[in-house]
């Protein structure tokens, strides 16, 4: 089995070592290479990078690398673990092609381990994290434009968990289906939706929005698929990110359904 798994970054950056990685600069077109291989080339959106984040090299994976039997998205400083090799230095912790053959023997879409939220839904923790709006359209486009996905919709939306950061290995066949109809709704919400006063975090609204598309696909075909823990490269003050977590909570005025 082919596997490809990209690995999104817009700088240089370590990459694992195991063939099976793609080192992705996202979001190239315009800018300085930084030898890396760039979403810029073939059938490409690398423009709305600053719109869609890794997006951009998803896009690119699904037009361009044809003769893949499977396709992952990892990024520069996040990665799927080992299920073997437990301890040791990060960058000695990295799934191997081994591990993600055997992972695709047995399942058809591999995804990041649940991140649970316990005091928030899907729908409060965005809303207080983001600009509402992005998320409001998002449901509205598809209760109007696709009916079938609302109760998928709703149920998301009412959970206190989800499959973050738009991380996960698809056979090509899943792969070709959820990216027609990923892109197809974003596009459509991109159509409809104000940005121009958006700051350049919120900018990216469309990356942001697409990890809780995920869950809904995953909801409304039944896939039975398999979790994958996440390494994440860097240090993380977890203190810092409780308090940011519980501020937003409290101290957001937005509406919440």
């Amino acid at each position: 089995m082919k596997i490809k798994i990209i690995v999104a970054t817009h700088k240089p950056y370590r990459m694992p070592k195991d063939s099976m990685y793609l080192p992705l600069h996202v979001g190239k077109e315009g800018k300085e290479s930084i030898n890396f291989e760039g979403d810029n080339t073939g059938e490409n959106i690398s423009i709305k990078n600053c719109n869609y984040c890794e997006l951009t090299g998803l896009y690119w994976a699904w037009k361009n690398l044809t003769d893949a039997d499977a396709i992952g998205l990892a990024h520069y400083r996040r990665h799927f673990a080992s299920r073997e090799n437990k301890r040791g230095k990060k960058w000695e912790r990295i799934l191997t092609l081994d591990e993600a053959t055997d992972l695709c023997k047995r399942y058809d879409v591999i995804v990041s381990s649940k991140r649970k939220y316990y005091i928030e839904t899907n729908y409060s923790h965005y809303v207080h994290a983001h600009e509402q709006a992005g998320l409001d359209m998002m449901i509205d486009v598809i209760k109007n434009d696709y009916p079938e996905l609302s109760t998928a919709c709703d149920v998301v939306m009412n959970r206190n968990w989800a499959h973050m950061f738009n991380m996960f290995i698809m056979k090509k066949k899943y792969l070709d289906e959820y990216c027609e109809w990923l892109f197809g709704i974003l596009f459509k919400i991109e159509a409809r939706l104000d940005i121009s006063s958006y700051s350049a975090v919120e900018a990216r609204v469309f990356g942001y929005l697409s990890e809780l598309l995920l869950d809904i696909w995953l909801e409304m075909n039944s896939i039975q698929y398999g979790e994958c823990k996440v390494l994440f490269m860097e240090r993380q003050n977890w203190f810092v990110k409780g308090v940011k977590f519980l501020w937003r909570k409290f101290h957001s005025s937005v509406r919440i359904l």
